[in-house]
């Protein structure tokens, strides 16, 4: 075994650990929704990259690379979509802190295209329009 690979894949996991703990933290100490789905996606996604990284260096073997880049496509691929999806049901059912949206350019957009948000009840859907029609 190479010592210097087994620093350098250390030192990928220590970083990857301390980007998952903050995103931890930022799921509990942040104030709404919004900024809980970036801590949830942002570092997350990038600490278990790094970790991922860091096992690579450290198993220092090829039979193990197939399900690590494997983990890591998936995270890829699923956790934006998680984050989307979450900040979508969010903002339609009015579960975040609207001063913080500054501008809202999706409410521009929807008053333009003829939505109308009601926070209280959710959001009004193609069906509701086409019905007013």
């Amino acid at each position: 075994m190479n010592p210097v690979l087994d620093i350098i894949g250390a030192l990928f996991l220590l970083f990857g650990a301390m980007l998952c703990f903050a995103a931890s933290v930022g799921l509990v100490r942040f104030p709404d929704v919004i900024t809980r789905m970036h801590a949830a996606t942002k570092p997350q996604t990038l600490g278990l990259l790094l970790v991922v990284i860091g096992l690579a260096f450290s198993l220092q073997s090829v039979r193990p690379l197939g399900m690590l880049v494997l983990v890591a496509v998936l995270q890829l691929l699923t956790a934006p979509v998680a984050g989307h999806m979450v900040g979508r049901t969010a903002y339609r059912t009015g579960h975040l802190d609207s001063d913080r949206l500054t501008p809202d350019e999706l409410a521009e957009d929807l008053a333009a295209a003829g939505f109308h948000l009601d926070r209280g009840d959710g959001a009004e859907g193609i069906e509701d329009r086409e019905a007013r029609e």
